[in-house]
């Protein structure tokens, strides 16, 4: 592996905080859904990395399976924003209807 490990554990733990930081401070679900979207991509260089460090398949294969629950994520999750727009005028999620 060229990159050291540790690099990549910090980096994914980097991407980590600054997805969960978007998905608690922002008022926007577009924003917030970007945040876990951007979580679920951090949990796939990690997996990728330990994957090349062990060199077993394993951690690869999950991401295989990340990438289809944040692809199944995003398109109920826009849905569902949609429908909240149109029923409120909003996507603040602080606005009742």
């Amino acid at each position: 592996m060229i990159v050291p490990f540790q690099h990549v554990l910090l980096l994914s733990a980097l991407l980590f905080l600054m997805g969960m930081f978007c998905t608690l401070t922002r008022r926007n679900l577009i924003m917030i859904l970007l945040g876990v979207e951007i979580m679920l991509n951090a949990a796939s260089v990690a997996f990728i990395g330990a994957a090349l460090q062990w060199q077993q398949m394993e951690g690869q294969a999950m991401v295989i399976f990340i990438l289809a629950v944040a692809a199944t994520e995003v398109s109920v999750g826009l849905a569902l924003i949609i429908a909240i727009y149109r029923r409120t005028g909003s996507i603040d999620p602080d606005v009742q209807a």
